[in-house]
């Protein structure tokens, strides 16, 4: 039996059909105003303040990473960061398969106890005759 096929990819719409004509907007939108009141006028500039300030840590932030990679270069090849994306995710991944270890070891060590306590009841009631 074949697969069931969406008619539209998910993120797109489909294509509406009309059969009346468009809709006509009646309403005018109001004339946008040609002046600034003062307090719109501090708001943008506290705003523009804020985006400068802004501009500057980033600018900061890029040279001292600049310069650290320029550090970096110095150091021989081969050795990985630490604070690296790649080691948080190990780290993480290690903390997932430590404790899938320590289950199976649980499960594993109450099965092989539960093992024996069958064989010992089978021995002692004299169920098991060889």
């Amino acid at each position: 039996m074949a697969k069931r096929q969406r008619a539209v990819r998910p993120g797109q719409r489909r294509q509406t059909t009309r059969t009346g004509p468009k809709p006509v907007a009646t309403t005018t939108a109001p004339a946008p105003a040609t002046s600034l009141t003062a307090a719109e006028e501090a708001r943008a500039a506290e705003l523009e303040a804020q985006i400068v300030a802004q501009e500057r840590t980033a600018a900061s932030a890029a040279d001292r990473s600049r310069s650290r990679r320029a550090d970096a270069d110095a150091a021989p090849r081969g050795r990985t960061k630490e604070g690296g994306l790649l080691a948080s995710r190990a780290t993480l991944e290690y903390a997932y398969v430590s404790a899938d270890l320590r289950r199976i070891g649980v499960v594993a060590g109450a099965l092989l106890v539960l093992m024996i306590a069958i064989w010992a009841v089978l021995s002692l009631s004299g169920a098991l005759k060889f």
